[in-house]
């Protein structure tokens, strides 16, 4: 594709960053055959093809309006564009610098702006999000059934091993994970017990900061994703082997740390190594002895739901499928796997009609088999899926902890 960016964007990294991606795309359209919204709403510029051309015209000095950036928000970011895109378009990247951009040409409207701020304050703050969760979690009974279905029952969680091993692997604790689905560190690290692993998580260490850098807070998304490198480091100096993902969405971030921080003199190398360790929790398992993780009862038929940020993202899929079925779980049948559940990070709060339709097909699609259970790879994904969800839904290694 050819572009002639202006030259307000043509002399910055991102701008430059930004070219060479449209230079990628040859128009060719196959992205839109997986697009979800594009899928849902029959309109080009609801998929990616329609949606580099509007950042292609704003990053060329075209006027920006609210309806550019309406397609643009209608993106979930679910990057099944680039999985399907044979010239390796990295149209994420590209979303968030245009979005990035236009944040700064054309400012929200104040209703829209506050929203995104309150986000982006809540989520990634842990307790400040647990101690909204609790009170959301007593006063269920009596919440109006819109909002009750939101709010997720209280879990527990597992005890942590007690036994110490000579192989340490970190993981990230998150900032919605430790309060809404705690159990789900809690089984991997008895998991990888079992295997001879310890995993530890760093107190330090917070949220991954994809949250601030989607809703287009770069700067404090970079300045997370810092803390986080500090947070790990005496480990990582100390021989940890792997950064340990249990959710896709955090691990999709994580192992960008190293292109985002690319520029900064002081954390550039330290980004990268932790880029490279990085690593979701199904791939890291399918490397050990999985003889060892053989289930020993039946947790009938499971159906397991394929994050967009695991495999598009991180590119696994098919990874988890193989861990569970060699330790003996009978999965059932499921059909449009590469599309989106609809939750994508905050877009089920910014964009909740498409959201729930998303989270209707993809329900019927995940239950074609009747399965007992479903089983993912990501809280935001969990969480989404369990408010609407016919059977129980669950982190995936749940499955494979047993006391």
């Amino acid at each position: 594709m050819q572009t002639n960016l202006v030259q307000q964007f043509a002399n910055t990294k991102e701008g430059q960053e930004a070219e060479s991606i449209l230079r990628a795309c040859v128009h060719c359209g196959f992205c839109t055959a997986t697009c979800p919204t594009y899928q849902e709403l029959n309109d080009e510029r609801d998929g990616p093809r329609g949606r580099i051309y509007l950042m292609k015209m704003f990053l060329e000095g075209a006027e920006v309006t609210e309806k550019t950036r309406e397609h643009l928000d209608r993106c979930l970011t679910c990057r099944s564009c680039e999985t399907t895109c044979p010239s390796g378009v990295q149209y994420g990247r590209l979303v968030d610098i245009s979005r990035g951009l236009i944040d700064q040409e054309l400012p929200r409207k104040p209703k829209d702006k506050w929203l995104r701020w309150a986000l982006a304050r809540v989520i990634p703050n842990s307790q400040l999000f647990g101690l909204l969760l609790r009170m959301g979690q007593i006063f269920r009974p009596v919440l109006p059934e819109k909002l009750r279905t939101k709010v997720p029952p209280r879990k527990q969680a597992s005890p942590w091993p007690a036994a110490s091993h000579s192989r340490i692997v970190l993981a990230l604790a998150g900032c919605v994970q430790p309060s809404a689905t705690p159990n789900t560190n809690a089984a991997a690290a008895r998991v990888l017990d079992r295997l001879g692993i310890t995993m530890v998580e760093a107190p330090e260490a917070g949220c991954c900061g994809a949250v601030n850098y989607h809703l287009s807070e770069h700067e404090k998304g970079l300045e997370r994703m810092r803390q986080n490198i500090d947070a790990w480091w005496p480990a990582i100096d100390a021989g940890a082997e792997a950064i340990i993902m249990t959710a896709s969405g955090c691990g999709a971030m994580v192992q960008d740390y190293g292109h985002l921080l690319k520029d900064d003199p002081v954390y550039a190398a330290k980004a990268q190594k932790v880029s490279e360790l990085c690593i979701d929790l199904g791939a890291f398992l399918l490397k050990q002895d999985l003889e060892k993780l053989k289930l020993q009862g039946n947790p009938g038929k499971v159906a397991f739901h394929c994050p967009c940020t695991l495999q598009h993202a991180m590119k696994q899929s098919g990874v988890v499928e193989q861990v569970l079925t060699r330790a003996g779980i009978n999965l059932a049948a499921t059909r449009d796997k590469h599309l989106c559940c609809g939750s994508a990070g905050t877009y089920s709060v910014t964009q909740p009609e498409m959201s729930q339709k998303l989270l209707g097909n993809k329900l019927k699609a995940l239950t074609i088999d009747n399965p007992d259970r479903i089983v993912t790879a990501n809280i935001g994904c969990q969480m989404h899926l369990e408010t609407k969800s016919p059977v129980p839904v669950q982190h995936w290694i749940e499955l494979l902890d047993r006391t």
